[in-house]
């Protein structure tokens, strides 16, 4: 049986975090803050270091890679988008939208892993990026590992095809869907309106307007034994689909989400989480403001088998 959650996850510490004037267009999350004293890049740095150890004092094994100084990767913090790792040894690289976000590619970081994780294959799809098609790792896809089925829902980052290509390497049933904000934009990344833990799913159903499409999804995550947290759209702005069920050395369920996200969750839905998992919230204010992503879009999973 596959699990869920995994022990191993690897972050990328950001050399030249900023706003991504290249992502803007399709990412209604993104947003600008009032200048301060402190430097933007001390700010987040000091985000970045509190989140990695409070990871790390909650027993996750975190491996920290450092971001080049060239060429500036101002979203180097979410490599999420670039790599997925698998339990059955392959290793997916993906194709990405924005140009200056196919850079953050490194394959140092994969060597790195290779040395303590098994490797079997390497499936590199970013040749789509010529066709200006893209699927952004697991921003795109949120898996139920367990019960071998991926969701995504379709935005110009997320192609079917790839999606379903992705799916048949890795043995998955695909269902995709479309969502979209409040504003009846489509939803950049599947991973901010939806997270599937070992025993709960957080999903925001209204951002699904096509029944269909919803009952399916709906049906899926409650035939995989499911509890289900709707959230609403003023949650998800704060996150609360972008968080990310871990498991620590002792085999505890932990789920890491920013502090945001937290706060924006009913006592009845932390409840729902809690009967399964500790929450875990982070503080990322000033990363999940102009990133426009957060806490589940910073962790990198490792589900490799370790040497």
């Amino acid at each position: 049986m596959s699990q869920q959650s995994t022990k191993h996850i690897f972050l990328v510490k950001p050399a030249n975090f900023g706003f991504n004037n290249e992502t803007v267009q399709s990412n209604a999350f993104q947003n600008t803050i009032k200048e301060s004293n402190t430097s933007l890049n001390e700010v987040v740095l000091a985000e970045f270091n509190d989140f990695e150890n409070t990871l790390i004092s909650n027993g996750v094994n975190v491996i920290v890679f450092n971001d080049t100084s060239t060429p500036i990767n101002p979203d180097a913090i979410f490599p999420n988008n670039w790599i997925s790792l698998h339990e059955i040894g392959k290793v997916i690289i993906y194709p990405m939208l924005a140009p200056n976000r196919r850079t953050e590619v490194n394959e140092d970081f994969i060597n790195q892993i290779a040395t303590c994780f098994e490797i079997k294959e390497l499936v590199d799809l970013r040749h789509y990026e010529s066709q200006n098609r893209f699927l952004e790792g697991t921003g795109s896809i949120v898996f139920n590992h367990k019960a071998k089925i991926a969701y995504a829902c379709l935005s110009e980052r997320t192609d079917k095809k790839i999606f379903e290509e992705v799916c048949e390497i890795l043995g998955y049933q695909p269902i995709s869907f479309k969502s979209v904000d409040s504003n009846n934009n489509p939803i950049y990344h599947t991973n901010v309106m939806m997270c599937i833990g070992t025993k709960f799913a957080t999903i925001c159903l209204e951002s699904i307007k096509d029944i269909p499409e919803k009952e399916k999804v709906i049906s899926s995550l409650k035939k995989s034994g499911l509890a289900i947290v709707d959230i609403d759209y003023q949650q998800l702005k704060s996150f609360a689909g972008n968080m990310l069920e871990l498991t620590n050395k002792d085999n505890n369920k932990i789920v890491a989400l920013s502090q945001s996200a937290f706060n924006s969750l009913t006592i009845t839905q932390k409840q729902v989480i809690e009967n399964n998992a500790k929450l875990l919230p982070l503080k990322i204010p000033t990363i999940e403001t102009i990133g426009g992503g957060s806490a589940r879009c910073i962790i990198a999973e490792i589900f490799l088998e370790k040497k």
